[in-house]
């Protein structure tokens, strides 16, 4: 990240993997997806939404609970965030257990949009994120086995 040549690579890389997709919409969880989930969206030409802890955002929300390794935490969404039907690419930078991931699809599907895709920079393989995600197109631009 610190290198600003393999920073603007992997944004790069990150929408060509996504580009196919279509989104309409990039939407990344609190803190870590805001790191790249901008840059991505701009990349796509597309638009950029945030999931929040809850009670950050000011509007009318929905939220989505999700499984931590040691209790449970939660994301909110501003209910008119996406557009009825919209393709909403789910972003976050690491893919380890698909507990975030999953929680960023039901938020998505809660508000009315289409999950296109979910992609990450960095996936754990050996964590079973992917598992989380069933039904819905997954892309790593890194991925660790073990």
């Amino acid at each position: 990240m610190a290198d600003p040549a393999a920073l603007g690579e992997a944004v790069t890389r990150l929408a060509d993997l996504a580009r196919p997709l279509r989104p309409e919409y990039v939407i990344a969880a609190e803190a870590r997806g805001f790191l790249l989930g901008p840059p991505l969206a701009l990349e796509l030409g597309a638009g950029f939404v945030l999931a929040r802890k809850p009670g950050k955002l000011p509007y009318d929300t929905v939220a989505a609970e999700y499984a931590l390794e040691y209790g449970s935490d939660q994301l909110e969404l501003h209910t008119d965030a996406v557009a009825h039907g919209a393709r909403v690419l789910v972003h976050d930078d690491l893919l380890a257990t698909g507990g975030t991931a999953s929680a960023l699809c039901r938020l998505v599907e809660q508000v009315g949009g289409t999950v296109a895709g979910c992609g990450f920079l960095i996936e754990l393989g050996f964590l079973g994120g992917r598992e989380q995600l069933r039904g819905h197109e997954v892309h790593a631009l890194l991925r660790y086995d073990g």
